[in-house]
């Protein structure tokens, strides 16, 4: 008999063989209607899979967030049988999910276009309709090569596979492909899909490797949530960053610098608040500013790692016959500027921070404005402390984290913790000790968090803050990275209480992640509309006629001697042509003045977002301005 254990505790005792969709049958046809997987024994398997002995068992409903993306798996393989069946040449190579969606690479010399996409929609249509079950097999890995030989694609990713057993799924009229699941019972299941774009890949992200095409689609629930998507992606079109950063006059892109922004006068606005607003965080937790060169030895690299772990992506110069490389990061400057003198264990906390300016390969197919640079400055820091520090030192910086994203309205924040690679350096009892030393940070804070195996930097584990923008998009951004092997490198030593050296601990973070990506995605969270701190021009003066201008003036004036930004327009054009000019530059306010504002001494405000217009003093207006700049205020209610 098998003992099936419940989430509430519950046992069911049950014939030996019985599959998780009977038992969810057995319990009620609402929970066998919305059940798309199960997880036997904490392990994610197929509803189909049977139950023997003792097991504990959770079924995975629509509710659970790892089922919409074994239903997008599963449409990635109904559109991959579909591609197939209209195109019997193709060869398919791998269909991952992504956020949002999948993609299937597919070797094919014909070109797949747009104009394509209904066809293959109408043939996924059918092959739901068709209700097909999604057939699980093992195969011993000689077998799998041998039932996959002659595909040079499948013969690869048998040979990448882990494991001595390879699983396969098949659906339909005799599609199948290697994968490891699970997928949701039969074709039937599938909810709304739309496919939505088609781009080149080379085969493994190799330049060297033939060009292959990948087709993306997407796939939710019900016809409401797809369409609900297809809304975001149109706003965030008219969001995009580099259409934006053109109009408002942010920044451009030149094909003489390509993967390098060149920010304008309104774009260093922004920049500098940031920079303002950073270091006044940074001071307020402790921190000491440094700055490093961006060009250092060769010998510096290959000491502290990134020679074998990072070559790939930096780039190198010579100068007297000395090669040197541009950094990509900013830790090794900062051991050099620790080493320069000695230390005690008195000293530690010891926290240094650098806006450090750091260059990194890019191929120039996955260049994307500002979200994605091969020039960019990093909001980092090092601190160096002793072993019994670390836990508190974590919680400072998660502390850090979120008090610096609330002030940007983010307040949607997920946390990953990501643990030892298998390209790495160090002992496996050090990548125990970092490790545990971040799960009791994130435990003693009580925060949720995932676990993302095999993902930490080359040099330690690390926690990933990834934070919601208004789109629903997730962006990460901070990084807290614990190091015990580069201070060991570079012979870092502090002096401590019974008087021997010993090696710091070095912990690594950035909150912001870089500069130039986290002002892409603050002028697509924002629209252009920049909170009122950060808005390049906070206040636009219009005259309704020249006859106010002497007034417009000084009112201008006065904005500027309290520090708000702001400018005149004393154009002869009508009122209505300068308010339609203005909306498009976006500030928060516009202060519209003719002669009964110049006669009561006071200015017409429109608050930008809102039709309603309010009278105050320029003494009134000046104040509330100030307040809600100083408050980071979110908020411009007049």
């Amino acid at each position: 008999m098998a003992k099936v254990k419940l989430p509430d505790g519950k046992i069911l005792e049950l014939q030996d063989g019985v599959t998780a969709k009977q038992v969810t049958e057995s319990i009620g046809p609402g929970l066998a209607k919305a059940a798309v997987a199960a997880k036997i024994d904490g392990e994610l398997k197929d509803l189909s899979c049977p139950l023997n002995g003792e097991v504990s068992l959770e079924i995975i409903t629509n509710k659970d967030p790892i089922a919409l993306e074994i239903m997008r798996h599963s449409c990635a393989h109904i559109m991959a049988e579909a591609i197939c069946s209209i195109w019997p040449k193709a060869e398919l190579v791998y269909g991952p999910t992504i956020d949002d969606g999948f993609y299937y690479d597919i070797d094919l010399e014909e070109s797949i276009r747009p104009e394509d996409f209904e066809r293959i929609e109408k043939k996924m249509t059918e092959i739901v309709a068709a209700d097909s079950p999604f057939v699980h097999r093992e195969l011993l890995r000689q077998e799998a090569m041998l039932h996959v030989a002659g595909n040079r694609y499948k013969v690869d990713n048998v040979e990448r596979a882990s494991g001595d057993v390879l699983s396969f799924y098949s659906h339909g009229q005799g599609f199948e492909d290697l994968c490891k699941g699970p997928h949701i019972g039969s074709t039937g299941k599938i909810g709304s899909f739309k496919i939505m774009s088609v781009a080149g890949a080379y085969w493994h992200g190799d330049s060297t490797e033939k060009m292959l095409q990948r087709i993306y689609g997407t796939c939710w629930f019900n016809k409401k949530d797809l369409s609900e998507h297809l809304d975001l992606l149109e706003e965030a079109k008219k969001r995009d960053h580099r259409v934006l950063g053109k109009q408002l006059g942010l920044f451009s892109l030149h094909e003489e610098g390509p993967g390098f922004a060149f920010f304008h006068p309104n774009g260093m606005v922004i920049w500098n608040k940031i920079t303002e607003f950073w270091r006044e965080i940074h001071q307020k937790y402790e921190y000491q500013e440094i700055k490093t060169p961006i060009i250092l030895d060769e010998k510096l690299w290959k000491k502290s790692g990134h020679w074998d772990n990072y070559k790939e992506n930096m780039y190198f110069t010579s100068v007297d016959e000395v090669n040197y490389a541009i950094k990509p990061m900013n830790c090794p400057g900062g051991c050099l500027v620790y080493k320069n003198s000695q230390h005690s264990y008195k000293e530690f906390p010891m926290k240094v921070a650098e806006l450090g300016l750091v260059h990194r390969y890019e191929a120039s197919g996955m260049m994307h404005g500002l979200v994605r640079v091969r020039q960019f400055t990093q909001d980092d820091a090092h601190i160096f402390c002793l072993p019994e520090q670390i836990e508190n030192e974590v919680i400072g910086v998660i502390n850090l984290v979120f008090e610096i994203y609330e002030a940007f309205g983010f307040d949607d924040v997920r946390i990953e913790l990501s643990t030892k690679p298998a390209k790495h350096i160090g002992s496996d009892e050090i990548w125990d000790i970092a490790t545990g030393a971040l799960k009791g940070a994130l435990d003693h804070k009580k925060i949720d968090y995932q676990i993302n195996e095999g993902d930490g930097a080359f040099y330690g584990p690390k926690i990933d803050f990834h934070i919601k923008d208004c789109l629903k998009r997730s962006w990460q951004l901070g990084t807290i990275q614990l190091d015990f092997s580069m201070p060991e490198r570079f012979g870092l030593v502090y002096t401590d209480r019974d008087n021997t050296e010993k090696t710091p601990v070095m912990i690594h973070r950035a909150i912001l992640g870089s500069f130039e990506r986290f002002i892409g995605i603050l002028i697509e969270h924002y629209g252009g509309n920049m909170p009122l701190w950060l808005a390049p021009e906070q206040v636009k003066i219009l005259t309704i006629s020249e006859k106010t201008n002497d007034y417009a003036m000084e009112v201008c004036r006065k904005l500027k001697q309290s520090q708000i930004r702001c400018s005149l327009d004393v154009s002869d054009e009508k009122i209505g042509a300068k308010i339609a000019r203005t909306h498009s530059q976006k500030p928060p306010y516009m202060l519209v003045v003719g002669p009964k504002e110049a006669q009561e001494g006071c200015v017409n405000v429109r608050t930008r977002g809102s039709k309603e217009t309010s009278s105050a003093s320029v003494d009134e207006f000046v104040k509330i301005v100030k307040e809600k700049n100083a408050e980071k205020s979110q908020d411009l209610t007049f």
